[in-house]
Parts: structure tokens; C-alpha cells; sequence
């Protein structure tokens, strides 16, 4: 029987060719976006999550509540924190801190490789268990000058020869010896680093209770219960440092930290979790568009499957075994359909890893993926045909013999809403992709506040800092730049923060405790390094100034919450060192281009200067510069690889997470816009199709072929401008709420839906009208010739 029935359905595919093309098509493009959709998602829900004991596993956030009663939640915590939690709680099985990732140069013989690595607690690889392909894990970090490197950094560096008890130089000082190798990271973990070296100057990082300066990750004994144990670290903050600073920890799950990041008063309210739960969504849209598609043309035929359906009831066919045909037919499209899609998603998955920036991988070798995949087939299969096969076993035999060849048109009210609901998803996902890329722009357009082009930074390591004034020289002297300074962070980067513990003259307790500030750290010509713009005072000069030791800039930002009129000479109390306002810049934006300019200090030293920021000439050109900064670095760091980044690069990558978005949009909505022409291409090839008779009598009385075009178009047209109506107010809805994540956003306009609703009216006309002209075209002497 079953035999039977997909031998029936094999011949109506190859009878109808073109309705099988455009089901087959629909679906297996349908079935594509899922399929890559789904990979990911997959990747993304197992983030973190695949240690063994990942359940007990949490990250330590610092949590403190600012004067106005917001509290904030840090992912970093002092260096005290490890110890206190392992020593003063019976709860904690392991501790571990992991300090700033850093990218380091490695050295064997001749061997030179910068690579990114961290400093961790030994208990670091037993609470996070990645594979230990070759040492002794239990030994693996136990002295101070071991390290464990990944395989794809020691094949780097080793080749085919055997890494184990090999010395490595560090940074061109320390020997480390390698006491391990480790499996290299999954693409599903947050963690980024090629090798990890212990962790000896914890103190020298983290000297109190205030500087901030660790990851912190710790394991629980099973069965603790987390909500309880937050509550005991309530004053632990308080306690160690008897009653001088406000906070407590907080302890968060770690397989929760990559989807669930987004914090509102110290409670999880989102995070990645939300674009997953959009992009999986969108993909189940564009499968329903599909599903809709197959649907509309299933029963579009309906009135030429009528004679076969009537033929079969008279012969003793009972329903069952109509719809089990019908069902059939479906299921064989939608195999057909997933074999194509297998295909495709294998091709195309190359190209989607640049959208979501890490590798996705089809897992063919896994049997219970092509276990899913089998049910996901038969289940699409089932649903797109499940509709069609009710409504056309339910015909009744002399009723469908009587209509049999009729050209009357039947109201169609449940295929028309479904019309209507395929492109109002495709019309709002246009809008969306409209809104995501203005948005961007807006952002992108936005005031930043220095001159970002021109602007080269280096990391300072090896020897630049001890001959920063040799190079500083030359690079001016030769006019290879107007300005150099060096700071504590990149220009595009978020400085350090400090809260409370700062006062100034005329400051109130209350305004003590409501401001944060951002702080950063420089020597001299910042200002004119970065192009700000100094709204009073001067730059600070500390290489040739010893008194501006003690001299820091101010924003207008952080004037302007200070409340300080004349701020040039006023003293600045932070802890227990006195400073002096020796100007105040403009704002300018060093974090999120979406968010707004904070408070910022900035303070003169000469100590933890990381970051060498180099102002180009700009009347040589560029590579000749880079040349020659190279050369120059070179003769200073020469056992160092000249590594470097453009400024204005940095900061147009702030601006990826939204650009995914857009590109993720403009894909999906291309994608729901195409499969829905394809079912309106069938549609209206069926329609003209049953009214050929009448368009040839219309033809003979003397209708043009736009007239008949027109008639032909009018009813689609129609439910193309009512799912423009409906589709409007939800988009708008939606976007709406997106843009409230950003304090800077645009306003959507009224342009953007007249834009989104034309693109598809004319995307709409066109797929039809090609098959109205076709019709209207036509003979009608050979389509009235049996009349």
C-alpha cells in the first residue's frame, strides 16, 4: 500500500513539473536557513556548558550599590576574593582567578611567535576540565615557571618534535618550561588563550580590596544551594575591610554567562539569549513561508484534483486513504526538499562563518543528527501537507464531479490570509533590516569627539618603554609623526573605573558617592596626539614638567556632574593623594559608540603605560610611513615583531554585533521575500491558468493585454497592500523595543515603512504581472478552440 501510494505521488511530481519545482525550491530554502540557524543555535546553547561538573561551575562578580540605589555588576573582582572564598566558606570546593588575557612573544631557538595566553590559579584546569593530551594535569602548573601550551601552539612552535620539558622564553626575559599540552578551545567557550602560565604576582595586581584586576571562577560542592550562598556574601566585602568599603560578591553560573550577560539591578534580564531566540525565530519563519507556499499551491489545484478524488471515493477509496496520499505526496517533497537542504547548508555554511564569527561545522559524523534530521523532514513534510490533505479528501464525489471544469471562481479566504501572512514577514523583516543598517549609520555618524584618522597604536612591550623618548624623537625628527604620546589603554578602549573614594573642593557626600569615573592615564600630548579639542587649561606635560606628576584632566562630562564652575586649580582628593585640574577636554567617545560619554579623569604617570598612540604625517603616504616605523621600532624592540592598529579601524568594529544583525536581517528578509514571490509565481501561473477561456473570450471583445494584466494582478496586489497595513504597526513595535537597548538611537521615521511597503509591491507586480503578460498574450483562437 505504502508502496503504492508513493509510486501515485512520484508521478503527479513529474505531471506537474512546475508546481514541483517551486514546492521543492520553497522548501529546501526553507529547510537551509533552519538547518544553519539551528547549528548554531546549538553552538551557542552549549556555550560553556560541556565541563563535567559545569552545573557547579560559577563566575565571582563584583556587586555594589551606587548612591541613587542602582547596582552594578563587575565581571572582574580583587585578588582577595579567591582566598576568602576558599578559606572562610566550607562551601567552595576550588577557586581559581584568571587575570588580564595578553598577547605575549614566545621564543624557541630561532622560533618567534606572539600568542595569547593568561596567567590562572593551578586549580584553573581542575575546575575547568579541557583535555590534557600529553603531561601530568595534577602537576601541570605546580611550579611558577611552567606552562601548559594548546597543540595548534606548540605544533607552531615545536613542528613534529616532542614539546614536553622544552624551555621557552617569555617575552624575551623568563624561561618557562612546558609541563603540558592541552586540546585545543572549542569555538563554544569564552575563554581565548593559547597557552597559561601560573599566577605569581596576584598582590602586586590586586593589593586591596578595591583594585579590581581578576576573573574569578569557582567550584561548589554538589548540592549547594546558590541562592543561599549568595546571601552569605552579602557584607563579605564590609567584613574584610572592616566596614571601609560598600559590595559584595556575586556568584553566577558559568554555561549562563555567554547567553544571559545583560544585568538590570544585579538581576539576569537577557543578553545573547535574546538575538538567538530572534535569529532561531526568523529561521522558523522563513520555514513557515515555505510550509505556506506549499500549502497555497496544494490547494490551489484543488479543483483538478477533484475528478481523481471523486473517481477514488466512487471506487470504494475511504478518506484515510486520501490523506494518507496526499500525505504522501507532501513527505516526498519535503525528502526531496531535505536532501537539497543538507546540500546547501554544507555548501553555505562557509560563508555564514564570517556572519557569526566563529566556525560552524555540519556534524555529519554524529548519528542522532541525522536521526533529527529524518524527524525534522517527516515533521515538515507532515505539517505542510496536513492542511491540503484534509480540505481535498473531504470533496464530495458528485459535487466534485459537477464543478469538474468549471472556471468559477471560489473564494479563497484562508489562502488569501495565508498570502497576507507571508509577506507580512517578509515586510517586516525589510524594515528591520532598514532600521538595524540606520541605526548603525546613525551611530557611525555620531560625533566622536577626536580624529580618529592618521592615528596608529602600538602595544608597548619588550624594550619600548625604556627607549620611549629615543623613539619618540626620531619618529618626529624624521617627520614621520606630528605627535606621540603613551597611555594606560587603547584610544577606542574602555579605561579602568573607580567609584567613591574621590572628593573635590566644594564636593558633597552625596555627589561622592553618585559619580564614577572612568580613568585613564598618560604622560604628555595626549591632547595633541588624539586631536581633542581643550575646552579650558592645558595638556598635561609630565615628561618636561616634574609638577604635573600631581595634574589631571577632566571631561566635560565629569565637569558637568561635579558641578564645577571653575574648575583649572581646583584639588582633586582620590584615596590619599591630592591632584590638581590642569584642564578639562572635550567629550569623546572611548567605549560604546550607542551609549553616553561618562565621567573621565585622566592622570600623569610614567608607570603601567601600555599603549604607544602615533600621529601620522599626512602628506606621506601610509606604507611608507609603516616602513619606516617599523625600522625604527626595530632598532629599538628588535626582538619583537612590529605589530600595529589603526585607530579608526578599532572603532569601526564596535560596530559588528550590530552589523551581524543587519547582514542576518538582510539575508533572512531577501530569503522570505524570494520563497514568497515563488508561491505567488505559482499561484498566479494556476489562476491565469483556470481562467485561460476566459482571457481568450476577453481577448476576442476586444481587451488589451494590460487590462488583462491588471485583472490578473489587482487581487494579489490587494493582499500585498493589507499585509503592508498589518505588518507596519508590529514592525514598528518590535524595532522599537530593539532600539531601547541603545541610548543613542535614531527615531524610525514614517519613510522607512512607505519604503519597506513599495519594495514589496513592486517585488509583488512584477512576479505576477510576468505570468498576467504571459496569459494575456496568449492565442485565443487555440485557447478557445474546443469551444
Amino acid at each position: 500500500m505504502i508502496k503504492n501510494h508513493i509510486k501515485i505521488a512520484w508521478r503527479n511530481l513529474q505531471k506537474n513539473k512546475s508546481y514541483s519545482i517551486i514546492n521543492i525550491l520553497g522548501l529546501s530554502i526553507g529547510m537551509t536557513a533552519v538547518l544553519i540557524i539551528g547549528i548554531w543555535v546549538q553552538n551557542q546553547l552549549k556555550f560553556d556548558n560541556f565541563y563535567s561538573d559545569h552545573e557547579n561551575i560559577y563566575k565571582v562578580f563584583n556587586k555594589n550599590r551606587s548612591a541613587e540605589g542602582k547596582i552594578n555588576l563587575q565581571g572582574y573582582t580583587s585578588g582577595h576574593a579567591s582566598p576568602a572564598l576558599t578559606t572562610d566558606y566550607p562551601e567552595v570546593k576550588r577557586a581559581a582567578r584568571v587575570g588580564w588575557s595578553t598577547n605575549r612573544l614566545l621564543s624557541f631557538d630561532d622560533k618567534k611567535i606572539k600568542s595569547n595566553g593568561n596567567e590562572v590559579d593551578p586549580a584553573f584546569i581542575d575546575i575547568f576540565d579541557f583535555k590534557i593530551v600529553k603531561g601530568n594535569r595534577n602537576s601541570a602548573l605546580k611550579e611558577t615557571r611552567n606552562i601548559i601550551l594548546t597543540e595548534s601552539l606548540a605544533k607552531n612552535i615545536f613542528g613534529d618534535k616532542d614539546p614536553l620539558d622544552k624551555t621557552i622564553r617569555l617575552d624575551n626575559k623568563e624561561l618557562y618550561k612546558v609541563s603540558a599540552i592541552m586540546q585545543d578551545l572549542p569555538a563554544n567557550t569564552n575563554f581565548n588563550f593559547s597557552y597559561l602560565i601560573p599566577l605569581v604576582k596576584a598582590e602586586e595586581y590586586s593589593p586591596n580590596w578595591n583594585t579590581i584586576a581578576f576573573q574569578t571562577y569557582i567550584q561548589l560542592k554538589k548540592g549547594t544551594d546558590i541562592t543561599a550562598f549568595n546571601n552569605k556574601l552579602t557584607d563579605i566585602i564590609k567584613k574584610k575591610t572592616n566596614n571601609e568599603l560598600e559590595g559584595s560578591l556575586f556568584l553566577y553560573p558559568i554555561s549562563k554567562t555567554h547567553l544571559y550577560s545583560k544585568f538590570e539591578q544585579g538581576i539576569p534580564v537577557g543578553g545573547k539569549i535574546d538575538q538567538v531566540k530572534l535569529v532561531a525565530g526568523i529561521g522558523l519563519l522563513i520555514l513557515l513561508i515555505a510550509c505556506i507556499n506549499f500549502i497555497n499551491l496544494s490547494t490551489a489545484r484543488s479543483q483538478k484534483r477533484a475528478k481523481e478524488v471523486a473517481i477514488r471515493k466512487v471506487v470504494g477509496a475511504h478518506r484515510t486513504n486520501l490523506i494518507i496520499q496526499f500525505l504522501s505526496e507532501s513527505i516526498l517533497v519535503a525528502m526531496i526538499s531535505g536532501a537539497l537542504a543538507i546540500l546547501l547548508t554544507i555548501i553555505t555554511l562557509p560563508l555564514f562563518d564570517k556572519i557569526f564569527d566563529k566556525p560552524l561545522v555540519f556534524p555529519s559524523s554524529e548519528p542522532s543528527i541525522w536521526l533529527a534530521l529524518a524527524g525534522f523532514i517527516f515533521l515538515t513534510g507532515l505539517l505542510a501537507g496536513l492542511y491540503p490533505a484534509f480540505i481535498l479528501s473531504a470533496f464530495k464525489p458528485i459535487k466534485s464531479l459537477k464543478i469538474f471544469g468549471q472556471s468559477k471562481k471560489i473564494p479563497l479566504n484562508f489562502r488569501e490570509l495565508l498570502v497576507i501572512f507571508q509577506f507580512g514577514i517578509a515586510i517586516i523583516l525589510i524594515i528591520a533590516t532598514i532600521v538595524v543598517r540606520k541605526q548603525i549609520d546613525h551611530a557611525g555618524q555620531r560625533e566622536i569627539g577626536y580624529n580618529s584618522s592618521q592615528l596608529i597604536e602600538i602595544f608597548m612591550e619588550g624594550d619600548i618603554g625604556k627607549n620611549y623618548e629615543a623613539i619618540k624623537s626620531e619618529l618626529i625628527n624624521k617627520g614621520i609623526a606630528t605627535a606621540v604620546t603613551r597611555s594606560g589603554s587603547s584610544v577606542t578602549g574602555n579605561a579602568g573605573s573607580t567609584w567613591g573614594g574621590i572628593s573635590w573642593q566644594g564636593s558633597t557626600p552625596e555627589q561622592e558617592k553618585k559619580i564614577g569615573f572612568d580613568v585613564g592615564r598618560t604622560e604628555s600630548d595626549l591632547v595633541k596626539t588624539l586631536g581633542l579639542k581643550l575646552v579650558a587649561g592645558r595638556d598635561i606635560d609630565y615628561a618636561r614638567l616634574p609638577a604635573d606628576s600631581t595634574a589631571i584632566l577632566l571631561n566635560e562630562a565629569a565637569i558637568k556632574e561635579m558641578n564645577l564652575k571653575n574648575p583649572i586649580g581646583t584639588y582633586f582628593k582620590w584615596g590619599s593623594n591630592t591632584f590638581t585640574i590642569v584642564g578639562v577636554i572635550n567629550d569623546y567617545i572611548s567605549g560604546s559608540p550607542y551609549s553616553p560619554v561618562t565621567p573621565l579623569l585622566i592622570y600623569a604617570t610614567k608607570e603601567s603605560l601600555y599603549n604607544l598612540i602615533i600621529r601620522t604625517n599626512p602628506t606621506s603616504p601610509v606604507q611608507d610611513q609603516l616602513k619606516q616605523i617599523e625600522q625604527i621600532l626595530k632598532k629599538f624592540n628588535p626582538a619583537y615583531p612590529f605589530e600595529y592598529q589603526f585607530v579608526d579601524q578599532k572603532f569601526a568594529s564596535k560596530f559588528r554585533a550590530q552589523q551581524q544583525t543587519a547582514q542576518l536581517a538582510f539575508i533572512f528578509s531577501g530569503l522570505a521575500i524570494f520563497i514568497s514571490c515563488l508561491g505567488l509565481l505559482g499561484l498566479a501561473s494556476y489562476i491565469a491558468e483556470l481562467r485561460t477561456k476566459e482571457i481568450g473570450i476577453r481577448k476576442v471583445l476586444g481587451a488589451s493585454v494590460g487590462g488583462i494584466t491588471a485583472m490578473l494582478s489587482k487581487d494579489f496586489i490587494k493582499l500585498v497592500i493589507i499585509s503592508i497595513i498589518l505588518a507596519s504597526p508590529i514592525a514598528w513595535w518590535a524595532m522599537n523595543k530593539w532600539l531601547q537597548d541603545f541610548s543613542y538611537r535614531i527615531e524610525i521615521q514614517w519613510w522607512i515603512f512607505a519604503l519597506a511597503g513599495l519594495s514589496a509591491l513592486f517585488v509583488a507586480f512584477f512576479t505576477v504581472s510576468t505570468q498576467a503578460i504571459k496569459a494575456a498574450s496568449s492565442n485565443p483562437v487555440k485557447t478557445l478552440r474546443d469551444e
